[in-house]
């Protein structure tokens, strides 16, 4: 029997008074604590008899320690830390400025190089990082201004007063499998704050209360996703120029999936390579995982890594959805940054600038609050308006039709992406409209059993255990760890329909999706099926797949215990 994590009930939770609460120590929310800081330090210097005090901002993040659970690709757009801290690039954890780029289009055992680079694959002055010590460097600075950043602390409930945030739970500690309190065992804060900030990035899991509760996805496209799966080498000397930057297309997808492939070099010959698998293809068996794993065997990477040697793995989702899914970013009590709002350019493959630009534009919108002692809706607008009148929408208004436009196949996206990059980011649409991703899923009696031309993107790769490799093989290289007596953190609301429905409708596309192996089919004597669902929330990656990707929505993600988790050491 599953015991979820769930709030003990009866429990007297230690009461803390703050004026900011920033959930999330990613670009956004250091970005955001940051700049805050900033702002005080300047009215303090100029206003002695009116002091503002950093005491009572706090900044939650789940990880053990800062940039823990940080992933991505990673290139910086330098363009919001110039504003943020001018002249960063001098003390700042930089892999390599970009020296070449390149595009191409991959058929099975072929390419075919762009003869120009695509504007928006354009990344001459941009920066090859290292997220993880990036965030690290940039979370050291919000630490030395005197803003506390407590780790290891989870954000589980939002705290709610009639219409209003008043403030955000963090998540009991030594909790064991059944749901007691163990000896160990300590209680979450009540952290009462007058204003929460959320950062937790794609498909926040407080992110997704708020959403919910006060209906703030109305009127707007559902969010569609992606999942960035990656891997980091070492090579070969000679085999790749730090800040070279490579893009593909094509293979080894087909024309019925999103998505493309980056690769990085770094210095001392490390490459950061990665394919991003758009959530919203139709094969319910398709695994990205494997179709990582595919990728490297294209002549043109096989080449590029032979000898080398794999050292990081890891995955993360990104939000697709563009401008027209994007939620009211301010309300009573609230703001959203980052990925946690969908501020990503799918189309450039980057949002770590805008998630920073973002954390800068709520600062200043909390600074000005602060002053007036005025939280309210009204007060907290004028960061929707800054947004709005920021060169963040001026980026993402470019691209708000990009990703609907590939709904119906890659060959029908790009017509639609070269007729929205000659009209301004319209196309034959003023707004086009879009479906959730595992909307698009089909069930298994509507495709060919053998897969088709998809055959090679299904079921779980094996791996050869050099080029390529197996789900646990590369998990391991992760870095995951959590507690193990604790209960599982992916909520199944009825287990039945996996065990019953879902074999027999999708085949259990968890099983695929998932690229940790966390849900599993056992053998199981007393149900119909014979399939019993079972979890591995121990090697949970936090990339929140399940929680955007099952066909029946009933998986939901919630944090496990503070400190758990992947280790992105580097990556």
């Amino acid at each position: 029997m599953l015991i979820f994590r769930q709030p003990l009930p009866g429990i007297e939770r230690p009461q803390m008074e703050a004026d900011v609460v920033i959930v999330g120590g990613g670009p956004a929310g250091m970005a955001c604590a940051l700049r805050l800081s900033q702002l005080i330090d300047a009215h303090n210097a100029s206003h002695s008899d009116a002091q503002l005090s950093k005491e009572n901002i706090y900044v939650l993040e789940k990880a053990r320690e800062i940039g823990q659970h940080c992933l991505s690709g990673a290139l910086l757009d330098p363009r919001s830390m110039r504003e943020l801290l001018p002249g960063f690039e001098k003390e700042a954890p930089i892999e390599a400025e970009v020296s070449r780029e390149a595009v191409y289009f991959l058929t099975r055992g072929s390419q075919f190089k762009l003869p120009v680079t695509p504007p928006p694959l354009r990344d001459h002055g941009n920066y090859v990082i290292s997220l993880n010590r990036f965030v690290k460097w940039l979370g050291g600075k919000v630490e030395e201004t005197g803003i506390t950043v407590f780790t290891g602390f989870a954000g589980s409930e939002l705290l709610v007063e009639g219409e209003r945030v008043i403030g955000v739970r963090t998540d009991d500690k030594g909790v064991d499998k059944q749901n007691q309190p163990k000896s160990n065992f300590e209680p979450g804060y009540d952290l009462k704050s007058k204003v929460v900030v959320l950062a937790e990035g794609t498909r926040g899991s407080l992110t997704k209360q708020l959403i919910g509760r006060f209906q703030l996805d109305r009127d707007r496209n559902p969010q569609t996703y992606g999942q960035g799966v990656k891997e980091l080498w070492e090579v070969p000397a000679g085999r790749i120029v730090p800040g070279q930057v490579i893009y593909t297309m094509g293979w080894p997808l087909t024309s019925k999936e999103y998505g493309g492939a980056w690769v990085y070099g770094g210095k001392d010959n490390i490459v950061s390579l990665g394919f991003v698998t758009g959530l919203d293809y139709p094969d319910p068996r398709l695994d990205p995982q494997r179709v990582l794993q595919e990728f490297k065997r294209h002549p043109l990477i096989r080449k590029l890594l032979e000898g080398g040697k794999m050292i990081r793995y890891g995955a993360k989702s990104l939000p697709y959805g563009g401008w027209w899914a994007v939620p009211p970013v301010s309300g009573n009590g609230w703001m959203i940054l980052g990925d946690s709002a969908g501020f990503l350019n799918s189309q450039r493959l980057k949002g770590i600038h805008l998630a920073i630009k973002s954390g800068m534009l709520a600062a200043e919108t909390a600074f000005d609050c602060l002053l007036k002692n005025d939280f309210s809706a009204p007060a907290l607008s004028s960061y929707q308006q800054r947004v709005e009148n920021s060169w963040i929408k001026t980026e993402l208004w470019k691209v708000r039709n990009f990703h609907q436009g590939f709904e119906h196949g890659f060959w029908h996206g790009m017509v639609h992406a070269g007729l929205q990059q000659f009209t301004g980011g319209r196309g034959l649409h003023a707004r086009y409209a879009a479906s959730s991703g595992h909307a698009r899923m089909k069930k298994l009696a509507q495709l060919p059993p053998d897969g088709g031309d998809e055959a090679h993107l299904l079921d779980n790769a094996k791996g050869d255990g050099k080029l390529t490799f197996d789900k646990l093989t590369d998990l391991y290289h992760s870095g995951t760890k959590h507690e193990e007596d604790q209960p599982a953190h992916l909520v199944i609301h009825d287990t039945q329909i996996c065990n019953v429905r879902c074999v027999q409708e999708y085949g259990n596309p968890c099983q695929h999706f998932c690229p940790a192996n966390v849900y599993e089919m056992v053998e199981a004597a007393d149900v119909s099926s014979g399939k019993r669902i079972s979890l591995n929330p121990s090697n949970c990656v936090h990339c929140k797949t399940c929680d955007i990707m099952d066909p029946y929505q009933i998986i939901t993600w919630v944090p496990p215990e503070g400190g758990g988790g992947p280790n992105y050491d580097g990556m």
